[in-house]
Formats: structure tokens, C-alpha cells, sequence
């Protein structure tokens, strides 16, 4: 993943932000089944951290049996306001594509990564 805010560790992607009320950057692991954070006050503190804390999460998955990350089905409901759906709807039937392929169009647009782009 190459979008701005995120690191990645040993293939595991992590969002960043920083804290102003602590003065640090805040780091969490996501697609994982649990929660793994880490905090430092610079990229190079992150990258430790972030290790750091990745090494006790899938040290405790292996001890407990527990596949580290999140499985997905492919399926998911969207919440959009009625005129966005209508509109959507209809945008998919000119482009004689179903809503689906619309959709799933879009989200590999959004979330495409720099270098493929």
C-alpha cells in the first residue's frame, strides 16, 4: 500500500497519525484479527515500534491459533443517500454495466496504489 499516513512492516499495513496532545506519531496494524498499535515521535521510532509490536501480536496468534489477519468475503453493504444510488444507477445502465461492477470500479481507482496508477 502506497498512500500517504500508512507504513508497511513485514507485508502488514499500518494507518499513521499523529497525537498533538501527546506530541507523537500514533501507528495501527490493519486487516489484522486484533489490535496492534505503536507510538514514536519519528518515522525511524515508528519503524521500530511498529516491528516491535507486530513481533508480540503474531507471537500471541501463534500461541493462541489464531490466523493473524482478517479474512474477507468480498461482500459488504453500502449506505449512500437515495439520489447518490439513483444516480449511480443510472450512471452503471449507460455505461451497460451492472451497479456492482460500478462500484467495484471505482473502489480499485480509489485504492489503486501510486506506482500502479
Amino acid at each position: 500500500m502506497n498512500l500517504i499516513n500508512t507504513l508497511t512492516i513485514d507485508e502488514f499495513d499500518a494507518v499513521i497519525e499523529f497525537d498533538p496532545d501527546i506530541k507523537m506519531f500514533r501507528g495501527e496494524f490493519v486487516g489484522l484479527n486484533g489490535g496492534a498499535d505503536f507510538y514514536a515521535e519519528s518515522v525511524a521510532g515508528l519503524e521500530k515500534e511498529g516491528r516491535r509490536s507486530l513481533k508480540v501480536f503474531l507471537e500471541m496468534c501463534r500461541e493462541r491459533g489464531i490466523e493473524p489477519r482478517k479474512s474477507f468475503s468480498g461482500k459488504f453493504v453500502v449506505r449512500v443517500p437515495p439520489k447518490l444510488h439513483a444516480r449511480a444507477t443510472e450512471t452503471a445502465a449507460a455505461r451497460r454495466v451492472s451497479l456492482n461492477e460500478l462500484v467495484k470500479a471505482a473502489l480499485e481507482r480509489e485504492t489503486a496504489d501510486d506506482a500502479a496508477a
